[in-house]
């Protein structure tokens, strides 16, 4: 399963976000061509968060959404797993690019750059409390932005600052329009494993089996 991105712009106002309504999730069958694994990992105008070694052998790259529910599962049932048996042992590189389909999702990466700043690990824990607080995100999003904020030492009114970053929003919107016209990302969940890729919701037996097939070349 995918949730399609087709008409969100980031120049979208901020302004009103707690009443904004949430994405519908949408079903979509695709086929997706395969990426070069340099286009994949190419620097973008944001570094990337990743989690691992910068010279491992197989690199997994996910295009996700904090709103997107199927996401959310994958970031609940599979991510663990992957992490434990591939980045944890240091097998794997693991990198998350947001993949805003609304306003929600890209509030919610400005709030996460914010926060972790540079600090990978810090980015992928802010990142699993929106997931797991998804229903939450999705119905009072700026009431739970500011409560992720605060538990993360920050005040409301820097949060709102957060949200104003103009600079911040054109970079996420570079990330995107990258993903758009070279990498063809449709929508979410989406992964690139070593340039190949892996459209909606998948099984960890499906990425250990790919997995082990790669470090085994």
């Amino acid at each position: 399963m995918l949730v399609t991105r087709r008409a969100f712009t980031t120049a979208l106002s901020l302004t009103g976000l707690a009443v904004l309504a949430g994405l519908s999730p949408l079903r979509l069958i695709a086929e997706a061509m395969a990426a070069s694994a340099d286009d994949v990992t190419r620097p973008q105008s944001l570094p990337d968060m990743a989690l691992g070694p910068a010279d491992a052998k197989v690199a997994i790259v996910e295009y996700g959404a904090p709103t997107c529910p199927h996401c959310a599962k994958f970031n609940k049932d599979v991510f663990p797993k992957i992490k434990s048996a591939y980045i944890d042992t240091g097998k794997i590189r693991y990198v998350f690019r947001n993949f805003p389909l609304n306003i929600k999702d890209l509030a919610c990466e400005m709030l996460a750059r914010n926060i972790a700043i540079d600090d990978a690990a810090k980015y992928f824990a802010v990142v699993d409390i929106m997931f797991r607080q998804q229903d939450q995100l999705v119905e009072k999003t700026g009431d739970t932005l500011k409560l992720i904020g605060r538990q993360a030492g920050l005040s409301v009114q820097a949060v709102e600052d957060c949200l104003k970053d103009q600079a911040m929003q054109d970079k996420i919107a570079a990330v995107q329009k990258y993903a758009e016209d070279v990498l063809k990302v449709d929508g979410t969940p989406t992964f690139f494993v070593n340039g190949q890729v892996i459209v909606g919701e998948t099984s960890f037996e499906e990425f250990d089996q790919r997995i082990k097939s790669l470090l085994k070349t």
